[in-house]
């Protein structure tokens, strides 16, 4: 008997889910998908059909009937506190293995990244602040320089590297990781007005729940998720941002593998699998409708333009991006190798620090959050905030891909005079 059509269905396109899947896996295909969400927000927002884009993020999807929480909310709202806080799982992810099987493990190799981190976000936060006391601005937004976009950052070194060392790409990485725990920490503290006490509450029975299935290697869907949308639920229903949810509940899962599974040698461990899983969904959907959402600042022309970015706020924002993260970085890094033990990579030279600083000034995803939490979405500061934070992610960019461009070129010649000394050494001396 031939198979079913359904059967033949499945087997064709299981292969080809897989290869999508392991397409939106690669770093340099988020960033694509990031950049792509943006400019088409952009290009929407200041065409004549702007009216529609405003319309289609305050289209309200939701009820208020569900256990009295309150989920009518609008496109835009469901992607910032929704989609994202499935960004800020997988994050959550990350950190955890980096600090259990990781640099961070380490405390002599994670120590240079994690003050870099430090100090890439306590420098433009006082450039931010120092400009806008000066000018008279609005001391809010301090947070919003302060964090970098881990898809977009890598994502263009992995377009830009070809040659240049691994030990800088795991600099950035580990930086970046750090850095969104720290820009969690700060939503968390600071941009929460109130708190509902009794729904935090309620929000810990969930995730207790989903860290204990977890911890026994538990990884049924349908126990799983709708915890986590019980976790992210009441964690919105409290006043404190939603995506603090995807964070705890990436910490709750297990990185070592299970000894019962057969021992070190038995697969990866559950966080690596479910990053593994849901990291396509986070690239390839959560992070770009986010940015579509979130990008989408109607300019008016060049008049529009300067308005907007003379505007201190969003001048603060670029400075503290564009100045503040290569300083704050490179200067704490230095400071701490030069008074300290710790030490760079001996592969990573000074130029390449600094680069890969300029390159963590792409601020984009976190900050563009903190930016409406700071100032309100919708709001004429939020809207210059977005200015900022796309002129100055777009200058850190490009002024990062001028300097590591000429680095990648240093390390090509290099290996390319390595390669030929090789072969010349492999020719008789009769012959040389």
């Amino acid at each position: 008997m031939p198979p079913s059509p359904t059967r033949l269905f499945q087997r064709g396109t299981w292969p080809e889910a897989s290869r999508v899947a392991d397409i939106l896996r690669a770093e340099t295909t988020g960033g694509m998908l990031l950049i792509l969400g943006a400019t088409v927000a952009l290009v929407w927002a200041n065409s004549p059909w702007s009216s529609s884009y405003a319309a289609l993020g305050d289209l309200h999807v939701g009820t208020d009937a569900i256990a009295g929480l309150h989920l009518d909310l609008s496109l835009a709202t469901w992607a910032a506190d929704g989609l994202l806080a499935i960004f800020f799982f997988v994050a959550g992810l990350e950190l955890k293995r980096e600090f259990v099987a990781g640099d961070l493990r380490d405390p002599r190799r994670a120590a240079l990244p994690v003050a870099a981190a430090v100090g890439g976000m306590i420098v433009p936060a006082l450039v931010y602040v120092a400009w806008n006391a000066r000018a008279d601005g609005d001391l809010q937004g301090w947070a919003i320089p302060t964090a970098t976009d881990i898809a977009f950052a890598v994502a263009i070194l992995a377009v830009i590297s070809t040659h240049l060392p691994s030990g800088l790409r795991t600099f950035l990485l580990t930086l970046a990781v750090v850095d969104d725990l720290l820009a969690i920490t700060v939503i968390a503290l600071f941009y929460t007005d109130t708190v509902d006490l009794v729904a935090l509450a309620a929000a810990v029975v969930p995730i207790a729940a989903f860290g204990v299935l977890v911890q026994r290697r538990i990884r049924r869907p349908w126990l799983l998720i709708p915890l986590a949308l019980a976790a992210w639920a009441l964690m919105h229903e409290s006043g404190i941002h939603a995506t603090v949810a995807g964070v705890v509940l990436g910490f709750t899962v297990p990185v070592v593998r299970s000894e019962a599974a057969g021992g070190p040698d038995a697969g990866p461990g559950l966080a690596e699998h479910l990053e593994h899983l849901v990291r396509p969904v986070s690239a390839g959907f959560a992070v770009p409708v986010f940015a579509f959402f979130a990008a989408g600042v109607t300019v008016g022309g060049f008049a529009g333009l300067t308005d907007s970015i003379t505007d201190p706020v969003a001048l603060g924002v670029v400075l503290g991006l564009v100045l503040g993260k290569p300083v704050g970085i490179a200067g704490s890094t230095w400071l701490l190798a030069r008074f300290t033990r710790a030490d760079l990579d001996d592969d990573l030279s000074w130029v390449d620090v600094i680069g890969m600083a300029m390159l963590a000034g792409i601020g984009f995803t976190v900050s563009l959050l903190i930016g409406e939490l700071a100032f309100g979405a919708g709001s004429q500061a939020d809207e210059h905030v977005k200015v900022g934070v796309l002129v100055g992610s777009l200058v850190a960019a490009t002024l990062a891909a001028v300097v590591l461009r000429a680095r990648n070129r240093v390390y090509r010649r290099l290996c390319e005079q390595e390669t030929l000394d090789e072969d010349q050494d492999g020719i008789p001396d009769v012959y040389q």
